[in-house]
């Protein structure tokens, strides 16, 4: 039965269900239409929102996936609850953490302060991949690196809220939060205005406000454009979209040049100046005389015309820095060194297995323990120690005695679930979530963000190339929104 009588937590920490038959505060309304809708109505709604983001064409690219490249995000109508109160703490949390990240961000590229009073060991810094040597001395507008971040959230069976990574590159998945919402509006429109949910439909003109203001100074109306590198790229649809939402141009690297140290954009009208660059292109490919010397994708010339202050980009190149699994291990003390005070929303416990009593403990809890490797992502790099065999339990202990320094090891958790419409019924399915983060004049998070949930049975992985989906996040007011 599609409904929620014998829907059962099973000793999980359940984000719409305090216990069974017992929803939680905010999610009452909700849960009470769905128990009144008739099994087949459910479905219908389910299908007409599959079919809608079909029609919208919300993709997403599979490299090597030898049945096609291009799949339709996965989408579960059972939207995830956040209260206001609890949402509050996590706004105040990440606000905190990108302050912090932003203030280690600029001072490894000046003057490694943090280094030199031996807060995070040297070796971690030079050692990393992402550390772009280019990039020392670089002086970003306003001294903000990372302009827009996903900061991916878990929560534990105690109810415990931790981050579990930080994204600053290129994070993507915004564009399916903003399509989820229309979706849903549309599904159960008297349920979402009951709910009073907290609106995320100005989130592109917020970060077109943010890209104008990074702009190089004396240029009244700055312009804009996204970078995407073409139509094969996992996130082309999000680049896509994110441009049209804007009202801005999509560009790839051959429709740019740099002409007297300032960026060209071609048109059929001649050459057009571009005044701030919204990359969505990793730094080794941007400018192949800076990064890769063999890059088709990005502008030969665009880190001079950086660094002159002739345009701006964002995020700037080298905030991958922080995005380092290792460097990961570091924040709370990250946030203590530059803020001065106690990390609002903890890591989750982390070995950083350079470290050998730290390895040790690692290789000792494989069968207990997820191991990542450093500049991974995707699900990719990754062992879940509970649920893998013995043979990739042995592979990855090879991994780490042989490169140390690429892995860490967390306890694995026990995800928290949200119920998920699976044939006939409904079962727990576990979520994380990622909220955007947009650091201008001041910072702007994002309520609510993308919510990924594992689809396949007692998977811990939410990725959608590893097989995940998507849910709606409401963050509910307890007075009426005046929009939605």
């Amino acid at each position: 039965m599609l409904n929620f009588s014998a829907y059962d937590p099973e000793g999980f920490y359940d984000e719409l269900f305090a216990g069974k038959g017992q929803a939680r505060p905010g999610a009452e309304v909700l849960v009470h239409k769905i128990n009144s809708l008739r099994d087949e109505e459910l479905r219908q709604r389910q299908s007409a929102a599959e079919q809608a983001l079909y029609h919208m064409g919300i993709t997403f690219n599979v490299y090597g996936d030898g049945a096609g490249t291009e799949r339709i995000f996965p989408f579960d109508l059972i939207p995830r609850i956040v209260e206001a109160h609890e949402w509050d703490w996590i706004e105040r949390g990440l606000k905190q953490r990108i302050r912090a990240l932003n203030l280690f961000i600029d001072d490894i590229y000046h003057d490694q302060k943090i280094l030199k009073d031996k807060v995070i060991p040297e070796h971690v810094i030079q050692s990393a991949t992402s550390f772009r040597k280019q990039c020392v001395g670089l002086k970003p507008r306003h001294n903000v690196w990372c302009h827009v971040t996903g900061t991916d959230l878990v929560r534990d069976k105690d109810g415990q809220v931790y981050v579990l990574e930080d994204n600053l590159r290129c994070p993507s998945g915004v564009s399916y939060v903003l399509e989820n919402r229309d979706i849903m509006k549309r599904t159960f429109p008297q349920v979402f205005e009951a709910s009073n949910v907290r609106p995320v439909v100005d989130y592109p003109m917020r970060l077109l406000d943010m890209l104008q203001h990074m702009a190089p100074p004396n240029v009244a109306r700055p312009k804009v454009v996204v970078l995407t590198p073409g139509v094969y790229n996992s996130a082309y649809f999000e680049h896509s979209f994110l441009a049209q939402q804007m009202g801005v141009e999509l560009v790839e690297g051959r429709d740019l040049i740099v002409d007297d140290g300032f960026v060209q954009m071609r048109t059929t009208k001649g050459y057009e100046r571009v005044d701030v660059i919204y990359r969505r292109i990793d730094d080794d490919f941007i400018d192949p005389q800076t990064f890769r010397a063999d890059s088709m994708l990005g502008v030969p010339g665009l880190m001079d015309a950086y660094r002159a202050g002739h345009v701006a980009l964002a995020n700037a190149p080298g905030t991958g820095i922080a995005d380092d699994k290792v460097v990961y291990a570091y924040v709370p003390k990250i946030i203590q060194y530059y803020l001065g005070e106690e990390a609002i929303i903890p890591n989750v416990p982390t070995y950083v297995c350079w470290d050998v009593k730290e390895q040790s403990h690692v290789l000792a809890n494989l069968d207990k323990y997820v191991v990542k490797a450093a500049n991974e992502s995707g699900g990719y790099g990754m062992l879940v120690g509970p649920h893998a065999t013995d043979e990739d339990r042995a592979k990855f202990a090879d991994l780490i005695r042989a490169n140390p320094r690429n892995y860490i090891g967390q306890p694995t958790l026990s995800l928290s679930r949200v119920p998920t419409i699976v044939d006939d019924h409904f079962e727990g399915r576990h979520v994380d979530l990622r909220p955007y983060i947009l650091y201008g004049e001041d910072i702007y998070v994002l309520p609510g963000g993308l919510t990924r949930v594992a689809l396949k049975k007692g998977s811990l992985v939410v990725n959608s190339s590893q097989g995940g989906g998507s849910k709606d996040t409401w963050v509910v007011n307890s007075a009426p929104s005046a929009k939605s």
